[in-house]
């Protein structure tokens, strides 16, 4: 398989932030942003209802002994100098019994009127990673990205959206507690940990009868999956309503699917970003045809499919000279010690993270903290006092359950409203190409796979529109495309790594919007629905210095990933 490439050209100017030309010495100045103006002419107004906002003497949740007891006070989170609204966090047990374990959670309710009967939940993945990156770092109300000076406001935030639980699961994440509990090792119980969990909180809250949406990243590609699947089961709509699920580059098949069958072709792609020598990509070009690597793609990658797959070469990983995917990864490091396999567009210098983990290296300076494991933020958030880890040890160690997408996600399909994958483009930990041959190779809803390819999918539009301030940036327009069929959604986000609500804030945003039937499809040229204003979402834009008639004006503007037919 080959990939194709279409020219981007970045023509949008007018919706980037940049460093000034004096950085280089350019003669051209580039122009004023738009966004930038008004964000500035709204600077001193007062933070937009739902950006953030103060929490108030009337709350959305009831105020009960039972709540009480996880009330966070919004205006007391450490290092955060604003208010980040009404929340709830701590420990809720998976059962009744004595000495249980018990999932951490932070759950934020929102003010958005369409929110009502419904209620969203974020997992990121790992196995054993906390779902508080997620908050912290993606779709939360306050966001402390890596290499930043302090938290900032979230105009992105989901909760803007919907009401949203960020959980950490299994038992043993994060702030989680095993206690008298014996680890899991499948899941099926991680699914009956998270729904003994979710009766409970439900009832803690009054959340009976709401709309459910399960999310995630990652390994969540089996959480998010296998949870739906118990939910669909349990039958009982006063606490396990599962509409549509959502995630984001997911591990959903065999692990040399989405690494070692792919890489190759990747590198290819992004060429640019790698620089390996020619001596290396020959190298690889060969192993990957003796591996028998590209005649599965060349299989795997027709639409529509012509039959089922066969099991894939060196799926158990013991195949002499065909780790391939680490071998790209370790020279990627040699010509940039700070590649990140995360988001391979990362260059130096290393940034460091509060969570301690900012990519393909962890990096802590001298003199800093990692921020959930401080005292004073734990006691704010009412989480237990001790070590906390981003990514912990001793949590689903051994996991004997398949992929989703070899079990349980074409029956979660068939039963929800809405199934969304969505894959950055950047992304090198599971690579996009091995997501699509899993689709492939899937049957749900009487047929197997898609049956249409890429180079026929439709473009995936974010909405203009203004920013809110420096800090929290994001793209707009033609973002990637996307394709729909038998309740499957598939769709590529440009420009970002694997944690696509962290890249591309705005385009993660505007899945949500689709996810909770708030617009039609992910093409549609419309406003954000939490936006107000006149951002040009409803005709096509033209750069002011480039004609309707120029070869580089009709060109595609986006990037596809696409296999050769």
């Amino acid at each position: 398989m080959q990939l194709l490439t279409t020219l981007t050209t970045c023509l949008l100017a007018s919706s980037a932030v940049a460093r000034t030309t004096k950085h280089v010495r350019k003669a051209n100045p580039l122009p004023e942003n738009p966004r930038i103006k008004a964000r500035q002419a709204i600077a001193d107004l007062p933070t937009a209802p739902g950006y953030g906002g103060s929490s108030y003497n009337t709350t959305i949740i009831p105020q009960t002994n039972a709540t009480m007891k996880y009330a966070v006070n919004g205006s007391a989170i450490p290092d955060v100098d604003f208010d980040v609204g009404e929340s709830y966090a701590g420990l809720m047990p998976i059962s009744n019994q004595a000495n249980t374990s018990e999932l951490y959670f932070w759950f934020f309710p929102s003010e958005n009127p369409m929110a009502g009967d419904e209620i969203l939940i974020w997992l990121n993945g790992g196995p054993e990673c906390s779902s508080l990156e997620g908050l912290l770092q993606e779709n939360g109300p306050f966001l402390w990205q890596y290499g930043t000076y302090k938290p900032v406001k979230n105009p992105y935030t989901w909760v803007n959206l919907t009401n949203v639980v960020w959980v950490e699961q299994p038992a043993g994440t994060g702030f989680s507690q095993q206690n008298g509990v014996p680890p899991a090792t499948n899941e099926i119980e991680v699914a009956a940990q998270f729904l003994g969990f979710w009766k409970n909180f439900v009832d803690t809250f009054g959340l009976q009868n709401k709309k459910v949406y399960i999310t995630g990243e990652s390994y969540a590609g089996y959480y998010v999956p296998y949870i739906a699947d118990a939910m669909h089961n349990a039958s009982d709509t006063c606490y396990y309503d599962v509409r549509s699920i959502l995630f984001y580059d997911p591990s959903t098949s065999y692990g040399v699917v989405q690494d070692d069958i792919p890489s190759v072709p990747f590198v290819d792609y992004w060429s640019s970003l790698f620089s390996l020598n020619q001596t290396f990509m020959d190298d690889i070009h060969t192993r990957a045809d003796a591996c028998g690597y590209t005649s599965f793609i060349e299989t795997a990658m027709q639409f529509p499919p012509n039959g089922t797959l066969p099991t894939p070469p060196n799926v158990n990983h013991d195949m002499p000279g065909c780790s391939i995917y680490n071998d790209i990864q370790n020279a990627a490091l040699l010509v940039n010690p700070c590649w990140d396999v995360y988001q391979v567009a990362t260059t130096c210098p290393l940034l460091w993270d509060v969570l301690g983990f900012p990519g393909s290296i962890p990096y802590l300076p001298d003199g800093a903290t990692i921020y959930f494991n401080r005292s004073d933020v734990q006691a704010a958030i009412n989480a237990p006092m001790g070590e906390w880890e981003e990514c912990s040890g001793g949590v689903l160690d051994t996991d004997t359950s398949p992929p989703s997408g070899l079990s349980v996600l074409p029956r979660v399909i068939e039963k929800n409203e809405k199934t969304i994958i969505g894959h950055g483009m950047l992304d090198m930990i599971l690579i996009m190409n091995g997501t699509i041959m899993m689709i492939q190779n899937m049957t749900w809803n009487g047929a197997q796979g898609f049956s249409t390819p890429p180079s026929t999918w439709n473009n995936f539009y974010v909405p203009y529109h203004e920013e809110l301030s420096l800090s929290s940036l994001a793209g707009s327009g033609d973002f990637g495309i996307w394709h729909e069929e038998r309740g499957l959604t598939f769709c590529t986000i440009d420009l970002a790594g694997h944690m696509i609500p962290q890249y591309a804030p705005a385009a993660a945003y505007r899945q949500v919007e689709y996810l909770l039937g708030r617009i039609d499809n992910l093409g549609e040229k419309s406003d954000f629905t939490t936006q107000s204003g006149d951002f040009g979402n409803n005709f096509t834009f033209v750069t002011a210095n480039v004609s309707n008639s120029s070869p580089v004006s009709s060109s595609n503007s986006s990037m596809k990933f696409l296999p050769a037919m």
